[in-house]
């Protein structure tokens, strides 16, 4: 069972997100916040698998409530909802460690798909999105590659590549003839040598470094 979190000032948005997960045999909702303030001892009392966090709130917005959650020990996957396209209050999110951006008016179904994915850890949430998000808002001048990247093996950067552009294990699969297992190997590998949290912090790690 995925446990998840909803954080949204509108007590109608968060009571049509509730019916939608709790009508799932696989998602549970376990807590509600109305703010960032409510949302930290509400995610830090349920323990959620997965946060749907509002960027804009009154008293703690998301973005404020996002950053004190990823400091915690074992924090939540993330995901923020946003009502603009091309947010940079999202984009900024996800430089801080949220694992992507859902706009509030998404279908339902792709809602769903986006909580199993992030919680999966698979594939990145509309990455063709996430990589418009950043080319939008990433500097243009990209920052000096960090050695840890030449730590990795060439099959290692291939890879690299590949999901930097959002595929998912099963594309990356098909394209490179391996199992899905031994893409979720290497990406773990990457993951590891890179320090980085999770597949959307590669697209940043790769968009930042002038890698995408």
């Amino acid at each position: 069972m995925i446990r998840v979190a909803l954080v949204d000032d509108q007590a109608l948005f968060r009571a049509g997100i509730r019916m939608l997960i709790d009508s799932q045999p696989d998602l549970e909702v376990v807590a509600e916040a109305a703010d960032g303030q409510e949302a930290l001892r509400a995610v830090r009392q349920s323990r959620p698998d997965v946060v749907l966090m509002d960027i804009r709130m009154p008293v703690m917005d998301g973005l404020a409530a996002t950053a004190e959650l990823l400091a915690d020990t074992d924090p939540p996957r993330i995901v923020m909802l946003t009502t603009f396209d091309l947010d940079e209050a999202a984009a900024r999110a996800i430089r801080q460690g949220a694992s992507g951006f859902l706009l509030k008016d998404a279908d339902p179904e792709f809602l769903l798909a986006a909580i199993r994915t992030v919680h999966a850890g698979s594939a990145v949430i509309a990455a063709s999105a996430t990589r418009e998000l950043f080319e939008r808002f990433t500097d243009a001048a990209p920052r000096p590659v960090p050695p840890a990247y030449g730590d990795l093996t060439e099959r290692e950067r291939e890879i690299f590549a590949l999901a930097a552009r959002g595929l998912s294990n099963a594309e990356i699969a098909a394209r490179e003839f391996l199992s899905e297992a031994t893409v979720k190997t290497h990406i773990s590998r990457i993951l590891t040598k890179l320090g980085l949290r999770d597949r959307v912090q590669l697209v940043v790690f790769a968009f930042e470094h002038g890698l995408a």
